[in-house]
C-alpha cells in the first residue's frame, strides 16, 4: 500500500523507531542504563509486532478525507503518531489481557508476562504502555487546537473498552460458567465495548479530528464503525471454529475456552433439549472429543449458512447506511474499510 509514493507500512514503522526514541529520552524520568533498556525490550516485544490495520488506517482514512490532496511530511508523520497511539493502546489492553486470561502466546511467540525475568513486572508495563500514550499526544499535538478533543478521545475509548473487558470477563467467569446467560444482547455489548470502538472507531476518529472536525457532527458514522466492528468479531468468532488455521494463523479456542462467542449464543438460539444437553456437557472442555461435539452440533444446526446469511445482510444493511452519509469523503473511507473486511478469510 503506498501514500504519495511510499511504502506505507515501511514509513509507518520508521515513525515507530522515532516514537521510541523520543520516550527513552523523555525528561519527566531520570532513566538508568537498565530501566532504557527494559522499556526499550518491552516496547520492540509488545507494541510493534501486530498487523498495524489499526494504526495505519488513521493514514488510509485522512488521505481519502483530504480527498486525494497530496499529504505533507508533517501530516504524515502527525497522523503515523496518531495511529501509533492507537497501536500503544492495543498493546496495553493485550498486555493485561493475556495476564488475565492467563494466556500462553500472544502473535506465535511466548505472552510478554511468559517470559523468564518479567512475570507480574508486565502489569506495570501496562501501566507504562497506557501512560506513554499522552505523553506522545503532548509532545506533538499540544498546541494544536484538537488536542483537549484527542486527549477526551482516548480516554472515553480507553474506558469504553475496559469496560467492555470487564463484562466478558464476569460473563465467562471461571467457576460459575452458565451457558443461560449467553444471549444475543450480551454477546452484542462485550463486542461493542470490547473491539469495535478502539479497532473501528478510533482510527477514524483521529482522522476526522486532524481534518479539523467536530466529533458531535459524526455520531451516524460511529454508529457505522461500531456496527462494522462487530461484524469484525462476528467474522472472528465464526473463523476460529471454520476457518483454516494455516490461513488464520492459529488454531480457535473459543470452545475450549468457553468464550460467549457469535457461534454458541447463535446454537443456544436453535438448539433442541437433548442438543442443549451435549452443549452442557461439552462446551468449556479442553478434550477434543468435546470440542469435535460442539462443532458437530455447529454443522447439524447449519450455522455457517446462518452465517452466510447474516454476513450478506450485515454488508447491504452497512453499504445502505454509509450511502446516507452526506459527506463523500467520509463515505469513501466508511466504504474502504468494509470492502477491507467484508468475506475476509483471515
Amino acid at each position: 500500500m503506498a501514500v504519495n509514493g511510499r511504502d506505507i507500512k515501511t514509513d509507518f514503522l520508521k515513525v515507530y523507531s522515532r516514537l521510541k526514541a523520543d520516550l527513552l529520552t523523555d525528561s519527566a524520568f531520570d532513566f538508568t542504563d537498565d530501566s532504557r533498556a527494559w522499556i526499550s525490550r518491552m516496547l520492540d516485544y509488545n507494541v510493534p509486532g501486530g498487523k498495524l490495520n489499526r494504526g495505519i488506517s488513521v493514514v488510509d482514512s485522512y488521505k481519502l478525507l483530504r480527498e486525494g490532496n497530496e499529504l505533507d511530511e508533517n501530516e504524515f508523520f502527525l497522523c503515523c503518531a496518531l495511529g501509533w497511539c492507537i497501536e500503544w493502546l492495543q498493546a496495553y489492553f493485550l498486555v493485561l489481557d493475556d495476564i488475565m486470561d492467563n494466556s500462553l502466546t500472544r502473535r506465535g511467540h511466548p505472552c510478554w508476562f511468559r517470559l523468564p525475568k518479567v512475570g507480574l513486572i508486565a502489569a506495570n508495563d501496562g501501566i507504562l504502555l497506557r501512560n506513554h500514550i499522552p505523553r506522545i499526544l503532548k509532545r506533538y499535538f499540544r498546541e494544536k487546537p484538537y488536542y483537549v478533543d484527542l486527549l477526551d478521545l482516548f480516554n472515553e475509548v480507553e474506558f469504553q473498552t475496559a469496560s467492555g473487558q470487564m463484562l466478558d470477563l464476569i460473563t465467562t467467569h471461571e467457576g460459575e460458567q452458565d451457558l443461560a446467560k449467553y444471549k444475543l444482547p450480551v454477546y452484542r455489548r462485550i463486542v461493542q465495548y470490547k473491539t469495535a470502538y478502539y479497532s473501528f472507531y478510533l482510527p477514524v476518529a483521529c482522522a476526522l479530528l486532524m481534518s479539523g472536525e467536530n466529533l458531535d457532527n459524526f455520531v451516524s458514522v460511529k454508529n457505522i464503525l461500531v456496527e462494522m466492528g462487530t461484524y469484525f468479531q462476528v467474522q472472528d468468532d465464526y473463523l476460529d471454529c471454520f476457518g483454516e488455521p494455516a490461513v488464520i494463523g492459529k488454531i480457535g479456542t473459543d470452545i475450549e475456552d468457553f468464550k460467549c462467542s457469535w457461534l454458541v449464543v447463535q446454537a443456544i438460539e436453535r438448539a433442541n433439549e437433548d442438543q442443549m444437553q451435549l452443549l452442557h456437557e461439552n462446551y468449556g472442555k479442553t478434550d477434543p472429543a468435546c470440542v469435535a461435539a460442539v462443532k458437530a452440533l455447529y454443522k447439524d444446526l447449519d450455522l455457517q449458512t446462518v452465517f452466510s446469511k447474516y454476513e450478506s445482510e450485515s454488508y447491504e444493511k452497512l453499504i445502505s447506511n454509509i450511502e446516507a452519509e452526506p459527506n463523500k469523503a467520509v463515505q469513501e473511507v466508511l466504504k474502504s474499510f468494509l470492502l477491507k473486511i467484508y468475506k475476509r478469510q483471515k
